[in-house]
């Protein structure tokens, strides 16, 4: 599984309608799209939220912030991330 780091920000009317049930929403997209969110935060700033997340694949983690922006209005900015181990091996070429 790859890591992906996805950083949201609310429109307007998700604003309205942030709650549990719509956290738990999110999670589902998450799952339904074959990734596995390992923690989410709040935040304050130009971001409202950030979810670390796993995907076997980009196109999964693209459908997932796609489905997410859809389904609950919050547009994602979504990066694939590696571990400092591994950015280690990749720039000693390893």
């Amino acid at each position: 599984m790859n890591t992906y780091i996805m950083m949201g920000k609310y429109s307007l009317d998700a604003i309205g309608k942030i709650s549990s049930s719509r956290t738990k929403k999110g999670e589902e997209i998450i799952a339904a799209c074959q990734g596995k969110q390992k923690s989410g935060y709040a935040m304050l700033g130009e971001k409202d939220l950030i979810i670390i997340a796993e995907f076997p694949t980009t196109e999964k983690a693209i459908k997932a912030s796609s489905t997410l922006s859809k389904e609950l209005g919050i547009g994602f900015t979504t990066s694939a991330a590696i571990s400092f181990e591994e950015f280690d091996k990749v720039m000693a070429g390893k």
